[in-house]
C-alpha cells in the first residue's frame, strides 16, 4: 500500500496543522490529533489525486500513516509502471488496442476503474501485481 507521512504540529489555538513533507501541497488542521489525522489523510489523497489529474510527478512517499484509497494506489502505480518504462498513455493505447477515454479513464482519479481493466493494463506493460492481506 502507498502511505505517506503525516506531520502533526500543535498551534497555539489548541488546534493541530497537519503537513506532509512528501507533498508541500499538502496542509490541513484538526480539533483533535485524530481529527487533524483524517483531515491529513483526505488532503493526501487530494494531492495526490490532483496531481494523477494533471499527469504532473508523484513523489514516492518516505514512510507514514496517511495512506491512499486501493483504487487511487492502483492509478499511481500504473502511472508509475508507463512513466518508467518511457512511455505514454497513447503507447499504452496501442498495446492494448483500446479507444484513448478508456485509456485516459485509467488514471482519472475520479473515475471507478475495474480489476479487470487493471489486470489488462499491467498486463500490457509486463507488470505483475500481487496482493496481500495482513493485519493493520
Amino acid at each position: 500500500m502507498i502511505t505517506y507521512p503525516l506531520i502533526l504540529t500543535p498551534d497555539d489555538n489548541g488546534t493541530f496543522l497537519v503537513t506532509c513533507p512528501d507533498l508541500p501541497e499538502v496542509t490541513s488542521f484538526g480539533e483533535t490529533e485524530a481529527e487533524a489525522r483524517a483531515q491529513g489523510r483526505a488532503a493526501v489523497e487530494e494531492a495526490v489525486a490532483a496531481r494523477l489529474d494533471d499527469l504532473s510527478p508523484i513523489p514516492a512517499p518516505s514512510e507514514g500513516a496517511a495512506r491512499l484509497s486501493l483504487q487511487l494506489a492502483l492509478k499511481v502505480l500504473l502511472w508509475r509502471a508507463l512513466t518508467a518504462q518511457g512511455m505514454t498513455r497513447a503507447d499504452l493505447q496501442a498495446r492494448l488496442g483500446w479507444h484513448r477515454p478508456q485509456v485516459d479513464r485509467l488514471f482519472d482519479p475520479n473515475h471507478a476503474t475495474r480489476n479487470d481493466q487493471f489486470d489488462q493494463a499491467f498486463g500490457a506493460l509486463g507488470v505483475a501485481l500481487s496482493v496481500t492481506a495482513r493485519a493493520a
